[in-house]
């Protein structure tokens, strides 16, 4: 049983080498002390927290390096208290999502039968991870379709859908939220052709508001749980978008938010352009192939 016990000992060390050679890729700050933190850290400020926001780049690799890590750290502190919410898959998903996790059907039945995004290999990890460990999952998303049929004919289409439809949405009419937020996204859509359509951003809003409804219609079934939310982060950054949707469902809610996302200067930030990001930024090296 000797060589049995080296090849684990070798294995441990190949694993724990491999999981370490990602730390020079990535930094993780603090904004409030602009220090850097360690994951442990913003799993201990969730205790007085109730939904932790995950801002991504969707093509990041040491982000969803991250993103999982953090789940399983979550895990270990809050044990079935942690729901995960995925913008990654759609309301009318949620059940076939749950027969997967379940066990009631295999993952080639899964696949097929939900819309996943073309990166999901990026996900899948957590959700064998929740999979495994019975976890919740919550598709926060609206159907892409709704989302769609907002930007071609605006807001007021939406009240043709039927009542089954409907269900898959936030409350009609949805908050629009205006201010900064909207004027991030017209700047972002600035020159796009579609750009001037003030539908794009109505559909916008609906992505926001329906994740936002899925996080909080959760939390009110389930008092005491705490939601761990991976978004793009442009819907999450300084609170924006779905997480200033999330909070005008509840102003009780605490949310905690990271921006984590590729730069140069991971290793010097820019505090003057970051520190408004979120509670939390991560740095990542832009030098690190991406996923897509």
């Amino acid at each position: 049983m000797k060589w049995f016990s080296f090849l684990i000992s070798c294995l441990v060390v190949i694993t724990a080498t491999a999981q370490d050679s990602m730390s020079v890729h990535y930094k993780i700050y603090d904004t409030r002390t602009q220090q850097i933190i360690t994951i442990d850290k913003i799993v201990a400020d969730l205790a007085t927290a109730d939904v932790l926001f995950f801002g991504e780049e969707h093509n990041d690799s040491a982000g969803h390096y991250l993103e999982n890590k953090i789940f399983r750290a979550l895990h270990a502190q809050y044990s079935n208290q942690l729901a995960l919410s995925l913008e990654m898959f759609e309301t009318d998903n949620q059940l076939v999502l749950n027969e997967y996790l379940q066990g009631k059907i295999d993952e080639s039945r899964f696949s097929s039968n939900v819309r996943l995004w073309s990166n999901y290999r990026d996900y899948r990890p957590m959700i064998e991870y929740a999979k495994q460990n019975q976890l919740v999952v919550i598709a926060a998303n609206p159907p892409r379709r709704y989302v769609n049929m907002v930007s071609r004919r605006g807001m007021k289409s939406l009240d043709s859908l039927s009542k089954e439809a409907k269900k898959l949405l936030p409350p009609l009419p949805y908050d629009t939220l205006g201010g900064r937020y909207r004027d991030k996204f017209l700047t972002l859509m600035k020159g796009a052709p579609e750009s001037a359509s003030k539908n794009i951003y109505y559909s916008q809003s609906l992505w926001d508001a329906g994740m936002a409804y899925s996080m909080y219609a959760f939390l009110k079934k389930n008092k005491g749980m705490k939601v761990f939310h991976c978004v793009g982060k442009f819907h999450s950054d300084e609170k924006l978008g779905t997480a200033a949707q999330l909070q005008s469902y509840n102003k009780k809610l605490k949310i905690l938010n990271i921006s984590c996302f590729s730069d140069k200067s991971f290793a010097n930030p820019d505090w003057q352009q970051f520190s408004n990001l979120g509670d939390y930024i991560i740095l990542t090296n832009p030098d690190l192939k991406r996923t897509y």
